[in-house]
């Protein structure tokens, strides 16, 4: 259960020590959790805060992963395609490549910055701000790319691309000899790594470890 709230009034309660609902943005005392436990908005029902058992542990093995797969998943075959003759092995990089020579590269940089580019440095940005956590060190480094990191989440769009792929596999699946990759295998654990991730982060519970005092977090 959470502990006992700080009797006093919420004007005279430091500003670390205050939440606001994102969704109806009732001001309370922030709670204190253990383990496992989450608070609610009691307004409107809104998660507010969830504190994750080892969750530095859980989020740094998830973000190795995803790393790990992040160049099969890329440069592997998501897909072979015979037709007419003709075997073609499509990845996510020949993709890009074959928008490029179709004359469409505004589109080719942005799939390449969508679908590759952003995917990783969100990545490195989550892994390096779990090491700060970790060891205890450069808090200032993890809240600036955990800032980062934040703003670049709307623009990584892997779950667009892989329903593209889910697509063209049920146009051609009746017009070609289709064989599915161990790339797409990768991408979808890609993708899947990637989400997971994102749940364990628990975003209050990094913001407490990079910045005890509140500092930071208020200003967020």
């Amino acid at each position: 259960m959470p502990e006992q709230a700080d009797p006093r009034p919420l004007s005279e309660l430091p500003l670390h020590g205050l939440i606001a609902c994102h969704e109806c943005d009732l001001l309370m005392q922030r709670p204190r959790l253990g383990d496992e436990q989450k608070a609610c908005c009691p307004r409107c029902g809104y998660e507010l805060v969830v504190h994750r058992s080892q969750m530095v542990r859980r989020a740094l093995a998830l973000a190795f992963t995803a790393l790990l797969l992040y160049i099969p998943a890329n440069f592997l075959p998501i897909m072979k395609l015979n037709l007419l003759g003709q075997t073609t092995h499509d990845t996510v990089w020949t993709g890009v490549l074959g928008l490029y020579d179709t004359g469409m590269q505004a589109v080719a940089l942005l799939v390449f910055l969508c679908s590759m580019v952003i995917p990783l440095v969100k990545l490195l940005c989550q892994l390096v701000v779990l090491l700060c956590i970790s060891f205890g060190r450069a808090q200032g480094l993890g809240i600036v790319l955990y800032r980062l990191y934040h703003h670049l989440r709307e623009w990584g769009m892997l779950e667009v691309y892989l329903m593209g792929i889910l697509v063209s596999i049920v146009k051609l699946i009746d017009l070609a000899d289709l064989h599915l990759g161990i790339g797409l295998a990768c991408f979808i654990g890609l993708l899947l790594s990637q989400v997971w991730l994102e749940v364990t982060m628990s975003p209050h519970q990094v913001w407490d470890a990079l910045d005890p005092e509140g500092e930071a977090h208020a200003s967020h």
